[in-house]
């Protein structure tokens, strides 16, 4: 499971003009399953962005989580993460799970976020989406579930 995660101040997600998710200071989290995925992995990558301490102390150091600094997480399906583009220069999405594997570890990784404790909105699996957001830093992290990077 792969995850781009970018620091906001503010984001949304729209479907068809309709707003399914929007949260102010927190995390955008665009998550991409992969053919061999569990729940293992969903959890391993829930339980590590909230935890990241990526968020600003009082000293201006980055050392708060998104739990501690009273963020939300807004979470998009996005199976692009797994395009691998050295092949040529149309992706290839074969390491992509299928749709029924994938929305299932997509909202275990939805529930495990909330468990946590955190507000956790989230766009439409399967839909073409419009995210909107203003990335705060800017800070963007890269997580892989297989500790891939």
């Amino acid at each position: 499971m792969r995850a781009v995660v970018q620091q906001v101040s503010r984001a949304q997600v729209s479907v068809n003009g309709d707003v399914t998710g929007k949260i102010g200071r927190g995390l955008v989290v665009l998550l991409g399953v992969a053919t061999t995925d569990n729940e293992a992995d969903a959890e391993y990558l829930a339980d590590k962005i909230a935890g990241l301490r990526i968020f600003e102390d009082k000293d201006g150091k980055m050392n708060l989580s998104v739990v501690e600094a009273g963020g939300a997480v807004l979470a998009v399906s996005q199976f692009t993460l797994f395009g691998d583009t050295r092949g040529g220069r149309r992706p290839s999405f074969i390491a992509a799970a299928r749709p029924e594997q994938a929305r299932k570890l997509y909202e275990h990784f939805i529930a495990r976020i909330r468990a946590i404790g955190l507000v956790c909105e989230t766009g439409r699996f399967q839909e073409m989406m419009q995210v909107e957001l203003v990335n705060d830093g800017p800070v963007t992290i890269l997580l892989d579930s297989t500790k891939l990077f």
